[in-house]
């Protein structure tokens, strides 16, 4: 039985790469383990008394409101046409520059990444909108499908993100847990805020190198990426107006939100409860929301947010299971016993995040592998917002990596028959070595995602 809990894990992801539905993998798997366990005298069957409890710490965890409603706030502007106008205002701006639309896309992508935060609404989207445009303006296939869908995976990690929502609230579990174990009983916190504002100059710094390869292509191959024609009168008289209308509005949004939970005046949750609000006025007064529109939004958000809970749900058994076998026991067993000491314990947690994350979405991932594996770092001296926002990337890499990147199948279901597979596989490569360079530059200067939590909230 000494090897129960890893039989557990791995019987759990064979049972979701079978394509069962995953909060009743993961719930139902480990209440077989569980009676196996205690038909056999193995497994003490008082840990599954904690789960009312556990339940109820759900249902009164103020830090989680924010999921439904940042998921509000997202469908909201999907459905407002904010994307489209966006992305045609962002196109006047940069249409003369070598690359330009493809620049917009980024920027465009960045910008739906902070108003929306949910991966699949913005790789959709933007292959909607912005695909059949840059294929029209003659940009290489493999470029335009690359740069939509590395922009659209961006709201994994630029706040307001709901990935780091969900990791900001296991990580501020996992942290007080690691601390306990230590000894350490005045225990610090770390705060979804603490994460949004350490992700900041991580995700700027990806947009930037995006941007930068994208021109960079635009000049080495400039019939890859060419400029668009912007010389009408009409067009330039119009372009002020036009940016008032399609730029300041979500613009606005994003800094309402993101700037009082900076300025310490609102907490995540009380910000998203801002942005719901702002994005409902915001397709109001666009003329975009009418009683058949909210209620679509308004299902969208129920499934989306049912689905988030029935996991975490699932997943809290899971993990009464797993560590009832001593599982974290073994777990941190087998990171000591790592070559490398910490540097290969989260080596090795990367590379599992990273190739679980073809199986896994984040939900899963986060609420399942963070909470086995993130007491055991951040008690061998990680801090919790690097480990956050490096947990972020990684996924974000992952979603992108082929064959199995959830961001190329939402992208492949949009895209024109008559692009490849293979032309998409190629043009993300670059965005991958991007991605990876990212991470890099984050393990050689941690500051990247620690410092401004510091200069802002203080050591």
């Amino acid at each position: 039985m000494e090897y129960m809990a890893l039989v557990l894990f791995a019987t759990v992801c064979i049972t979701l790469m079978a394509g069962y539905p995953v909060a009743f993998s993961l719930g139902g798997v480990a209440v077989i383990f569980a009676g196996i366990g205690i038909a056999l005298g193995a497994f003490p069957d008082t840990y599954l008394t904690l789960l009312p409890s556990r339940l109820f710490g759900i249902m009164t965890n103020e830090t989680l409101l924010a999921v439904p409603l940042f998921v509000l706030m997202g469908v909201m502007l999907e459905k407002s046409k904010v994307a489209e106008n966006l992305l045609e205002t962002m196109a006047r701006l940069f249409g003369k520059l070598p690359g330009g639309l493809g620049v917009s896309v980024a920027m465009v992508g960045m910008l739906l990444a902070a108003s929306t935060g949910i991966v699949g609404a913005t790789v959709v989207t933007m292959g909607l909108l912005a695909l059949p445009t840059m294929l029209k303006r003659g940009y290489d296939p493999s470029l335009a499908t690359g740069s939509i869908a590395a922009t659209g995976t961006l709201g994994q990690i630029i706040p307001p993100s709901i990935a780091l929502v969900l990791l900001g609230d296991v990580l501020s579990n996992a942290y007080q847990e690691a601390q306990l174990q230590q000894g350490i009983y005045a225990t610090e916190t770390v705060s979804v805020g603490d994460l949004f504002v350490g992700a900041l100059i991580p995700g700027l710094t990806l947009v930037l190198l995006y941007v930068i390869y994208i021109l960079g292509r635009a000049i080495v191959q400039p019939q890859s990426a060419p400029s668009l024609d912007t010389d009408n009168t009409h067009y330039e008289q119009s372009l002020f107006v036009q940016v008032v209308n399609g730029l300041v509005p979500p613009l606005l949004l994003i800094f309402a939100v993101l700037g009082s939970i900076l300025s310490g005046i609102a907490t995540p949750t009380e910000a998203a409860a801002v942005g719901a609000i702002g994005a409902t006025l915001l397709a109001a007064l666009q003329g975009q929301l009418n009683l058949s529109k909210l209620k679509e939004i308004t299902s969208t958000t129920g499934k989306v947010t049912c689905m988030v809970f029935a996991i975490l749900i699932g997943a809290s058994l899971f993990s009464l299971v797993f560590r009832a076998y001593g599982g974290d026991d073994l777990i941190q067993s087998l990171f000591e016993q790592m070559p490398g000491g910490v540097v290969g314990a989260t080596l090795l947690v990367m590379v599992v995040i990273f190739l679980l994350g073809f199986i896994l979405d984040f939900i899963e991932i986060t609420f399942v592998v963070v909470p086995i594996v993130g007491p055991v770092l951040l008690a061998m001296g990680l801090d919790p917002i690097w480990l956050g926002v490096m947990i972020a990337l990684n996924l974000q890499t992952s979603f992108l990596t082929p064959p199995f990147g959830f961001a190329l199948f939402y992208l492949r279901g949009v895209a024109p028959s008559t692009i490849p597979t293979a032309t998409i596989y190629k043009g993300v490569a670059p965005f991958i070595v991007i991605q990876i360079l990212a991470m890099v530059l984050l393990s050689i200067w941690p500051e990247l995602a620690t410092s401004l939590p510091k200069a802002i909230y203080g050591p």
